[in-house]
């Protein structure tokens, strides 16, 4: 009989008749992201000689709670390695230079590729934007399918087709509820502002899922794939967003508590590490060790204080892998912006604005980085400077960025900075151009977002008037028709949060094209 073991977080393991699959297991001792994250709860007790003699390792994209070098280097020389084919090279080079020389096999998306010779596959599904390199896995493991949707953010049409492939029926569906975006908590916000901004994140999150289940109504719903924990003390203040009333981050128990409520008739479960689960059926075995572990505020501190405890040698060892730079920072940080600026016209038109870097520490300085359809400027601060974003580091976190030995998005979901915007709008092409920084896949985002068919419209409601607008989300391609809410004179997307006035077009939260609304009556 199948069965689904929970690896903590978003990590998965797969037994079946004929193979053993893996999907995103996160075990490093030294958590991920320069050390800053780690498993809540914790999952050093789950046996990995059980593991890495899988026949199958399945990652779904590059993020460090996802892609662990630590345990991919431990897996057998015989497991094969399946990742999603995404436009750009960079997770497909990570994977391969982690990999040791295991096979590493890129799966395009919607392929069905087999795992024995008895009918049982996978599929990628990537998110529809090119802009976000994240996908979730469909697995059908003897005639039981699993919807891994791991951080993808997928439409409400993405997964119903995903239950059409699987036969009609999706038997098990985990799906993330906590995000665990830099916004807002690494921004420089008042706390009445922190406090209203990570509500509006934390129920948009809530609403996404319980849209996205409500459309496939699978047999099981799980919440997984975080939040994580801090536990140095460059970072522990954060576990403010753990908090189960008020935090940014929804734990398991807090998100099936929710969406019990508001799709009472599915059926919901959380897991923890160790947890299996009985796909023929539907029998939960739970673990011993995790079955101790209690998510409410009460546990929390002395669960935090003891694993970090645990935890401090890995941790230090972690840090001390980042010495503060030398004099020659400043030269690489213009000759890096200076590539930047050489990839996609395109971008640097999406962007066109002024970011100051501010570098603590040795040979660090307030560097200035203009973006503009003109190309890349870059030099110290000036008095008449007026920057769009402010980002705020130690320049041994920035070295590592210059190094190649991390990349941007690593050291932005580290929460080892902290970010400013005036006025306070996302700019998503800016994101992008630092996290990709390669010209195939900044191709494929401004290909996707120029050459898209917005022809077919839709109706809808607010304050008594009727609007005409796009069926499909200018940002990303969401279905608005059911991926969307109305509220005061707003449209909501959401897939990924995006807000547009409907009287006048403009996304009021972000740097957007504008929806294209227009008032009929």
């Amino acid at each position: 009989m199948p069965t689904v073991t929970f690896l903590g977080h978003a990590g998965v393991s797969v037994r079946a008749h004929a193979f053993h699959l893996l999907a995103d297991p996160w075990l490093a001792p030294t958590g991920a992201f320069l050390g800053a994250w780690h498993q809540y709860p914790r999952n050093d007790h789950v046996d990995l000689g059980g593991l890495v003699d899988a026949d199958w390792a399945a990652v779904s994209h590059e993020h460090l709670d996802h892609f662990d070098p630590w345990f991919i280097a431990r897996l057998s020389a015989r497991t094969r390695i399946l990742i999603p084919r995404y436009p750009g090279p960079a997770f497909r080079e990570r994977m391969l230079a982690a990999a040791g020389g295991r096979q590493v096999i890129e799966i395009s998306p919607w392929e069905k590729f087999p795992l024995d010779n008895r009918g049982s596959w996978i599929t990628v599904i990537p998110e529809l934007s090119p802009m976000c390199h994240d996908a979730a896995f469909l697995i059908v493991a003897d005639g039981r399918a699993i919807l891994h949707c791991n951080d993808a953010r997928l439409t409400a049409a993405q997964a119903r087709r995903a239950k059409h492939l699987a036969g009609g029926r999706l038997d098990v569906m985990a799906l993330q509820t906590s995000g665990a975006s830099w916004h807002p908590i690494c921004y420089e916000y008042p706390p009445e502002e922190m406090a209203r901004v990570s509500m509006a994140k934390r129920i948009a999150k809530l609403r996404a899922a319980q849209r996205l289940v409500r459309q496939t109504a699978p047999e099981l719903a799980v919440p997984f794939a975080g939040p994580p924990c801090f536990l140095d003390r460059e970072v522990d203040h954060l576990n403010w967003v753990l908090h189960q009333e008020t935090g940014a981050f929804c734990d398991p128990d807090v998100s099936v508590t929710w969406l019990r409520e508001h799709l009472p008739a599915q059926r919901w479960e959380l897991f923890k590490p160790g947890d299996v689960l009985d796909l023929d059926g539907g029998g939960i075995t739970r673990d011993p060790v995790s079955a101790r572990f209690d998510f409410a505020d009460h546990f929390r501190d002395g669960y935090l204080r003891e694993y970090a405890t645990d935890r401090a040698a890995a941790i230090e060892g972690v840090l001390a892998e980042y010495p503060d730079p030398d004099a020659s920072l400043f030269d690489r940080f213009v000759a890096h912006f200076d590539y930047l600026g050489g990839l996609s016209d395109y971008f640097l038109t999406q962007i066109d604005m002024t970011v100051r870097f501010e570098v603590t520490g040795p040979n660090g300085g307030v560097w200035d980085v203009d973006l503009s359809p003109e190309g890349v400027k870059v030099g110290e601060a000036g008095p008449g400077a007026r920057p769009h974003y402010r980002i705020t580091t130690a320049g041994r976190w920035l070295e590592g960025v210059l190094s190649g030995r991390i990349a941007w998005e690593d050291l932005l979901i580290s929460f080892r900075l902290s970010l400013y915007r005036d006025p306070d709008v996302y700019n998503d092409h800016l994101v992008g151009l630092l996290k990709h920084a390669n010209a195939p896949a900044l191709q494929a985002v401004e290909a996707y977002e120029t050459e898209r068919d917005e022809t077919e419209r839709i109706l809808v409601e607010a304050d008594g008037h009727t609007y005409d607008i796009p069926r499909y989300c200018p940002h990303a391609g969401e279905d608005l028709s059911v991926g969307a809410v109305v509220a005061d004179g707003r449209l909501h997307c959401l897939a990924h949060n995006f807000a547009f006035d409907l009287s006048t077009g403009k996304c009021v939260n972000a740097r957007c094209v504008d929806l294209g609304s227009r008032k009929v009556s």
